[in-house]
């Protein structure tokens, strides 16, 4: 079955996680004990309704403010498709949460209040989401029982930020009204808007088109882990392990190995459930190869006549995510598929106010949840594309090597 991974953004008390409360329980994916609890726990806080937030909100902190702060994760599944959803928070000071949400996420579902309309949050996860390369954009005008399920309101706020959508680069988008709180729209059409003649948002996500979302064209496998013969299994075994990143590979192909540029073809492609015709992403796949190859760890499995760029000096768009600030000179740990290397920060072109989308060229450093285009110099070669061809191979994070806590994520630049 399909797996669909969408992420949640949106501006403080949208109703985020009460939506996702809704979709859990009108879908039926939650445990009557569930119900149970969260009605329990409504009823000692004094709520006139079932706060269904709380079936995301599960960190004590963002049950007493009412936020949320973490990013919380949700599986279930309806007969079309299987979901994970990354409820991210609003608040500005947890930008890089709501970074991390989106960055595997096949759609963000942006939450508008409709007595608000389009504020200074919606704006910002609205570009991040461009910048992360999400495919798929949809904008929920939640709230409307608030304002009368009025079409002017909607219609309002939809042409706006349409408008700021023209300086985005958003390859799908589109515009539900709804009501988390009463549940209209979310599963079921309501009946109290009769003017939306449009999907409910349990059949969009159902049915949105992401088969041709990922990179089918350049066949890419960085090499995680080299499977040799053990007592086990077959004696002359090896393979190479690892998550396809772009293309497919076949029984057959003739594949190139980086960074040694030997040659050999694949001789078959295993799965944990045995045997498989062919490997595209995000297939985990283990290759045998017909030659007895020098290939280990951060080795990349390409195409002779297709193979990504290799390089040292790095250009790219970062998303900082830590209080010490990225700064020019600095040397970080980076982590590039399954290679790590080291890297030094060669300079800082410019801060990206990701509001007003001005570029601040006299910015020295990049400080918690900025974004901005800086270039690195590696120690050996990565093996890439630009993010915007390939979000797999154009993506790397960094940490700094005395505490290699992830501090920043980026997205490599390109021509393509």
């Amino acid at each position: 079955m399909e797996l669909l991974r969408f992420a949640t953004a949106g501006s403080v008390d949208d109703g985020k996680s009460t939506l996702i409360g809704r979709l859990l329980l009108d879908s039926k994916a939650i445990f009557e004990d569930q119900l149970e609890a969260i009605e329990r726990t409504s009823r000692k806080r004094g709520d006139e309704y079932t706060d269904l937030a709380l079936l995301t909100d599960g960190l004590r902190a963002e049950r007493e403010q009412g936020i949320t702060i973490d990013v919380a994760y949700r599986y279930f599944a309806t007969p079309m498709r299987k979901f994970i959803i990354a409820d991210t928070p609003g608040h500005p000071q947890y930008t890089r949460n709501m970074v991390t949400g989106n960055s595997t996420a096949d759609l963000t579902l942006v939450l508008v209040d409709a007595r608000k309309g389009i504020v200074e949050q919606t704006r910002r996860h609205a570009f991040l989401a461009s910048l992360l390369r999400v495919p798929h954009l949809l904008l929920c005008v939640n709230k409307m029982d608030l304002v009368g399920y009025d079409e002017e309101v909607f219609d309002s706020i939809r042409e706006e930020f349409k408008a700021f959508a023209t300086r985005l680069e958003v390859a799908d988008l589109s515009f539900i009204p709804i009501s988390a709180l009463q549940g209209d729209n979310v599963v079921q059409r309501s009946l109290n808007m009769p003017w939306y003649d449009g999907q409910s948002l349990l059949h969009h996500l159902e049915h949105v088109y992401i088969a041709s979302d990922r990179n089918l064209i350049d066949p890419r496998l960085p090499v995680q882990w080299v499977v040799r013969p053990t007592a086990s299994t077959i004696p002359d075994f090896r393979g190479y392990a690892g998550r396809v990143a772009g293309g497919v590979f076949r029984a057959g192909d003739e594949i190139m190995v980086l960074p040694s540029g030997l040659t050999s073809t694949i001789a078959s492609v295993d799965t944990y459930d045995g045997p498989a015709e062919e490997a595209f992403p995000p297939m985990s796949v283990i290759v045998r190869l017909h030659d007895d190859l020098d290939i280990s760890r951060g080795d990349m499995l390409c195409r002779p006549h297709n193979r990504p760029t290799v390089g040292q000096d790095i250009d790219a768009m970062m998303c900082w995510m830590t209080d010490r600030p990225l700064e020019q000179g600095q040397v970080l740990a980076l982590k590039h598929t399954t290679r790590w290397v080291r890297a030094q920060v060669r300079d800082v072109h410019y801060r990206l106010d990701v509001n007003t989308l001005h570029r601040d060229e006299a910015a020295e450093d990049l400080r918690l949840n900025q974004v901005g285009r800086v270039s690195l110099r590696v120690t050996q070669p990565l093996f890439y594309d630009s993010y915007r061809r390939n979000r797999a191979t154009g993506s790397f994070v960094v940490a700094p090597e005395d505490t290699n806590v992830t501090s920043g994520a980026g997205m490599i630049l390109g021509m393509d």
